[in-house]
């Protein structure tokens, strides 16, 4: 019961940090540079998931699940680094590496917004007033002109604008009436709320107006936050008998739907551990099914630091890049081998160090992530870092071949020490 009760507090602390830690959370707004502040992660309640181990041998590549557009190597660009100097930096390293797509930020979390916009909501709540880019426009065609494809991303339900501004929309305290808010206390809308994700539709037309190619929601879930703070929150949109997962699943349908006339992929990202539990919705609301049956692209964050010790076999996942994202993707594509037409699967890569946990991941270890998705015959990806620093080291040169250091590279070095394989102390 004891490591039962360990493996579930461990991946709470996982589902916590998957999106809120590393999207703009403890992110300094006056600073691209500075390491984002690691948040504490409070005990929960315990979530029982089997994750299986894989031995990698007998995992046979798939090719059924081959992504439509096979060519997609991005970053992962927040709305300071896009509207700055910095955009020209990333926009050198595409043209000397692999990288073709940035995904953008139009509205993180924080509800603010990328460029002024003229959908109704955003003017009455004020998200014009905290643009980032002004000069999106010009910007965006740069990209066209260096051949990047641009991905809009939108966070849907964690906005503490939207929710503060129109408190009718927003999750709200039991005892009080007022703004139920979380652990770090930020407000959250109502997921079950219509509007809230009509709103977000309407800023992905706007986007894809503008210049946008792809459309990429975010937080498209419930707070990931443990059942007791749960307990104080109510959904005022709840209709009886609705579950948060059908909620999800219907308003997923809804942003599709209502972006179809457009002609782009509509794609979402989610937790990479949505891929691997079989039972259950990982209280967000979030099933692989529900996905990758409607979008066009699904993005697991599979990110190594956020699996807890045991996950796969491993006692130490964040120093098994390789091993952790191929044994997620394998989950991934078994999951999806049944439904006919399912989504593309694009994972999300980690290129950022988890505060003081080792190993500090260096290009080494995003090249493994890489060549795990790689020998999986997954050749789409998107490269995660919150503060959008990348090291060109990672990245494969624009004529092709491999980076030095690389595994794949006859001057690679040895693989790091690893420690026992087996995790059968952690294991849940």
């Amino acid at each position: 019961m004891v490591v039962v009760r360990q493996a579930g507090v461990l991946l709470l602390a996982a589902l916590i940090s998957s999106r809120g830690l590393f999207a703009q959370d403890g992110v300094p707004r006056d600073s691209l540079d500075q390491t984002p502040a690691v948040m504490s992660t409070t005990p929960a309640d315990e979530v029982k998931v089997l994750l299986r181990p894989v031995e990698i041998r007998y995992v046979q590549q798939e090719e059924v699940l081959l992504p439509r557009a096979a060519n997609i190597k991005g970053l992962y660009v927040n709305a300071w680094a896009f509207g700055s100097p910095k955009l020209w930096q990333l926009v050198r390293l595409a043209d000397e590496t692999e990288v073709n797509a940035f995904v953008i930020d139009v509205k993180d979390d924080t509800g603010c917004l990328l460029y002024p916009s003229s959908v109704p909501t955003a003017q009455q709540i004020g998200a014009n007033t905290c643009v980032r880019a002004k000069d999106a426009r010009a910007r965006l065609d740069t990209l066209a002109a260096h051949g990047i494809y641009a991905i809009a991303r939108i966070v849907v339900a964690k906005d503490p604008l939207l929710a503060e501004r129109k408190p009718g929309w927003s999750v709200k305290e039991r005892d009080t009436g007022g703004l139920w808010r979380d652990r770090i206390n930020i407000a959250w809308v109502d997921a079950y709320n219509d509007s809230v994700w009509i709103y977000s539709a309407e800023l992905a037309r706007e986007a894809v107006r503008l210049g946008f190619q792809e459309v990429q929601f975010d937080y498209v879930r419930f707070p990931d936050e443990p059942r007791e703070r749960m307990a104080t929150a109510i959904f005022p949109a709840h209709r009886p008998g609705v579950t948060q997962r059908e909620a999800v699943r219907a308003h997923v349908a809804l942003l599709k739907d209502r972006l179809r006339p457009l002609g782009v992929p509509v794609t979402f990202d989610i937790f990479g551990l949505t891929a691997s539990v079989t039972t259950g919705d990982l209280g967000i609301g979030q099933v692989w099914e529900d996905f990758v049956r409607v979008a066009d692209v699904v993005l697991p964050m599979v990110y190594p630091s956020h699996y807890y010790r045991g996950a796969f076999g491993y006692a130490w996942p964040n120093g098994q890049p390789y091993h952790i994202v191929r044994s997620a993707l394998t989950d991934a594509l078994h999951r999806s081998r049944p439904l006919p037409g399912s989504a593309e699967i694009r994972p999300f890569l980690q290129a950022f160090t988890l505060g003081r946990r080792l190993p500090r991941y260096t290009p080494f270890e995003i090249r493994e992530q890489i060549r795990a998705a790689e020998d999986l015959g997954i050749t789409s990806w998107v490269l995660w870092n919150p503060r959008s620093v990348y090291q060109r080291g990672s990245l494969r040169p624009k004529n092709g071949g491999e980076p030095p250091g690389s595994p794949a590279s006859p001057a690679s070095p040895a693989s790091p020490a690893s420690p026992s394989l087996s995790g059968t102390s952690g294991g849940p």
